[in-house]
């Protein structure tokens, strides 16, 4: 793909805007992005550490007395597997090893909340034009789930009516893989 403003050079960079709705795309090369300050390289840049490094620190001062001491213990963390603290994890901005997921776990969670907007899974994202079925599926899940809440909260209207959906988003869904829309 070509700059959209020089249209002599490659991409390099692609950029979305959503303002108010409406989304629109950039594609542009090094020079042109520099140029018409899509990025800014110096001083004030900030590197993919800089971001995780943000994530990761909190400030003990905003939180209770408790949450500081627990803070303080996580800080002497360690992965039993490549002896990495989570201080140096912080540091470093990555794991040493897989192992490491689990050791700091924790302290993890809350970032993962932050970032994926109050989830700690990331589902990823699904094509649309193959994607159906496994929307289907997903909602069927979905569906599932707040059906046993609601039969644990002994809400049988509801569950009900949740139970009649499940129903239909099943006839959708074509044994083969390929769901109806």
């Amino acid at each position: 793909m070509e700059c959209q403003e020089c249209h002599e050079r490659p991409a390099t960079l692609h950029f979305t805007k959503v303002i108010n709705g409406s989304k629109t795309e950039n594609h542009v090369c090094e020079h042109c992005a520099k140029e018409k300050g899509y990025v800014s390289y110096g001083e004030e840049a900030y590197s993919l550490h800089d971001l995780l490094s943000g994530l990761f620190n909190f400030e003990p001062s905003s939180l209770n007395e408790q949450t500081s001491k627990d803070i303080t213990s996580q800080h002497h963390l360690k992965c039993l597997k490549c002896g990495m603290t989570y201080q140096e994890f912080t540091k470093v901005g990555k794991f040493g090893c897989a192992s490491c997921y689990d050791a700091f776990s924790e302290r993890l969670n809350p970032i993962f909340r932050r970032v994926h907007s109050g989830n700690i899974v990331h589902d990823g994202k699904i094509p649309k034009r193959i994607g159906s079925n496994i929307h289907q599926k997903k909602q069927l899940n979905e569906h599932k789930e707040k059906l046993q809440e609601l039969i644990q909260s002994e809400e049988f209207e509801q569950a009900a009516q949740v139970r009649d959906q499940i129903k239909e988003i099943e006839k959708g869904i074509k044994p083969n893989g390929e769901g109806e829309v």
